[in-house]
């Protein structure tokens, strides 16, 4: 093209001698412009056959074989034929091993091309022709095809799907290979200039491998090749992820998209190897500090003043206060690691006096944020005796666990101070239950305490004012399971409306299977008001049987609760009738046995007696029994009836 370029000058100045002419650079700027995108086009299918090409020997070395050329070496089809039985894991059907002519060659393609197509690989424009004359450009659309298929759609991801939930309309592979690869790198928006200074797979490295690399953020931009180079073989090294795209490509502006994804479609499965040189980036940044002791107001004097630092994610590091009181004094500043999921420190100081205090606080001689506080101290200690707490987050039953809860504090005539709130969790740990402390509005010296209680048992509750615990703190709180009592359902003929007569024992069954953790208990209550004993039996983990026996007739009631809440259809009422003793009698194999859907027959002898006669058949979960009656007579007032 330069050449031609050259003739055309020559020949216009011949021509004529307006070389400068508005015509003629038009042409030279469209031409270089031209021979610009030719480069940068070269550029990009130059990386795109060198990754597919070490993609291909990655799977191909599993057979013993190689390949330098993919233009040219599929020709005969037998190595095609050996890279698509290592990605399926399937023998091919019977081809030709040693083929010579054209035409065994392109049996041989064909033969792969049709297997891939029963694999339900999506072939588009491509022949066995096009593969025997090695035509380059569709080669690689069939590499392609063969990444897309067994690299990025079907690996068993592990972990949440990628891409998120289920809402929404399905993203493709690369969609949700590329919605994983930003959650992993944060910053990551595209496949091409994001990568171009090393950073990202450096924090994709680290992401994958928490330690691997976690000094990505600290890298310089301006050395983009040392940076990938880096992340790049700690990758290839401890994580099992080949260099498909060499470190000068991915920093190479040019890199396609191809590429960038046939290289990252291997860290979602990525192992760490064991042995790993992980370490701990210090990261003063992530310190957080809070508490009253750090607040610009409310601090008093002669009182702690008390407040948290959290070092969670910010490495190994030495943390390190620094309080100056208000004559430039140092003030000693107690520090106490708590060994806690967040890596907690519990610090304290103790001002003297009136006046502005500063506190300096480091992380491996680095400041924190927001540090240093300036922290006003006003008045004296207030009386930590004056101050009172109440609700229902102090009580000692009722807090449910995963529930918002609450009580307030009551400091009027308590002088100066600030409440704080301490709450323990049965396993002695102090951060598993984050506290929020609001002041009122409307009512002075009035504060309300929100928290919710992550686990079951006995909590400890300590309310402190001015740095000193409140009367009756700490408190001893229960949290109690959720539990839902409408789950919870009642059967027996002891909690029939009709039918029971004094002196007889009947009972009946609680079943609380599917609602949740919680205490069975049942009230019985008889003529006049009087409560009647019962008798309980565990009958397995979700059932419970009560037998009672009513000593006189009339209406009595029944109520059953589950974790202090009534059942549903409970209170039920129960008419006792009269003694009386009865000549009927009932027989047959239907009250001792069955089988399913066929009849259980009985038979019931009244031997002379009138009257109503009822059947109750209750079944397991509540299940509805037909019952169809018979009635045979005798001779008179002498009946016998079959049920079934």
């Amino acid at each position: 093209m330069s050449f031609l370029a050259r003739r055309g000058s020559k020949a216009q100045n011949e021509d004529n001698d307006s070389d400068d002419s508005a015509d003629s650079l038009e042409r030279r700027v469209a031409m270089a412009n031209a021979e610009r995108e030719l480069k940068a086009d070269a550029e990009w299918k130059r990386i795109q056959k060198n990754t597919f090409t070490r993609w291909t020997n990655e799977h191909l070395k599993q057979c013993d074989k190689h390949i330098d050329d993919l233009g040219t070496e599929f020709s005969d089809g037998l190595k095609l034929i050996a890279l698509i039985e290592v990605l399926s894991g399937k023998k091919m059907p019977r081809h030709n091993k040693k083929p010579n002519f054209r035409s065994q060659k392109l049996e041989n393609v064909s033969i792969a091309l049709e297997f891939l197509e029963r694999e339900d690989v999506v072939l588009v424009n491509i022949d066995s022709t096009d593969i025997v004359d090695s035509k380059e450009k569709l080669i690689l659309g069939l590499i392609w095809t063969l990444i897309l298929h067994y690299a990025i759609s079907m690996p068993m991801w592990e972990g949440p799907p990628l891409g998120g939930g289920a809402a929404g309309p399905e993203k493709t592979p690369k969609q949700r290979l590329m919605d994983w690869v930003k959650d992993k790198a944060p910053g990551v928006n595209n496949l091409s200039s994001d990568w171009n200074d090393g950073r990202a797979i450096g924090a994709l490295v680290d992401n994958v491998a928490p330690g691997l690399c976690p000094d990505w953020e600290d890298w310089d931009p301006n050395k983009p090749l040392q940076n990938a180079t880096e992340a790049m073989d700690l990758a290839d090294k401890w994580l099992d992820v080949p260099k498909l795209l060499a470190p000068e490509e991915m920093t190479n502006p040019n890199v396609d998209e191809q590429s960038m994804l046939t290289y990252l479609s291997q860290f979602p499965n990525a192992k760490l190897k064991p042995g790993a040189p992980l370490r701990k980036k210090t990261n003063a940044g992530k310190v957080r500090a809070y508490g009253p002791g750090l607040e610009p107001e409310g601090n008093v004097a002669k009182a702690p003043a008390n407040f948290t630092v959290e070092t969670f994610g910010a490495g190994d590091g030495e943390l390190a206060i620094k309080v100056t009181g208000p004559k430039g004094e140092d003030l000693n500043c107690d520090i106490v690691f708590n060994n806690d999921r967040k890596a907690t420190y519990s610090c304290s100081y103790f001002p003297e006096e009136e006046g502005d205090y500063v506190v300096e606080i480091t992380w491996s001689g680095r400041e924190i944020p927001k540090s240093p506080y300036n922290v006003k101290v006003e008045g004296f200690a207030g009386d930590a005796s004056k101050v009172t707490a109440s609700g229902p987050g102090l009580e000692a039953e009722g807090v449910i666990v995963n529930r918002p809860t609450y009580f307030d504090i009551f400091a009027q005539g308590a002088g100066k101070g600030t409440p704080e709130v301490i709450v323990l969790d049965p396993k002695g740990k102090k951060d598993s239950v984050p506290i929020q402390i609001t002041a009122s509005e409307t009512e002075p010296d009035t504060y309300r305490c929100e928290y919710v209680a992550t686990l079951l048992g006995l909590h400890s509750v300590n309310v402190f004012f001015a740095g000193n615990p409140i009367p009756d703190s700490p408190y001893g709180v229960r949290v109690s399971p959720a539990s839902v009592p409408s789950k919870v359902w009642a059967s027996g003929r002891g909690l029939q409306p009709n039918g029971i007569r004094v002196n007889e024992t009947v009972d009946f069954k609680v079943h609380t299977e599917g609602a949740g953790e919680g205490v069975v208990a049942v009230k019985l209550i008889g003529p006049g008001g009087i409560d009647l004993d019962y008798i309980s039996r565990k009958v397995d983990d979700t059932t419970t049987e009560f037998t009672y026996t009513p000593k006189k007739d009339g209406r009595h009631i029944i109520m059953i609760t589950f974790a202090n809440v009534e059942i549903p259809r409970s209170p039920f009422e129960v008419n006792i009738g009269k003694n009386k003793t009865s000549k009927i009698k009932a027989y047959g194999p239907g009250l001792k046995g069955g089988i399913v859907n066929k009849p259980a027959k009985f038979t019931v002898d009244t031997c002379g007696e009138t009257g109503a006669l009822g059947f109750s058949i209750q079944g397991p979960s509540q299940a509805k029994i037909l019952c169809k009656v018979k009635y045979i007579s005798f001779f008179p007032k002498h009946q016998c009836l079959q049920a079934f």
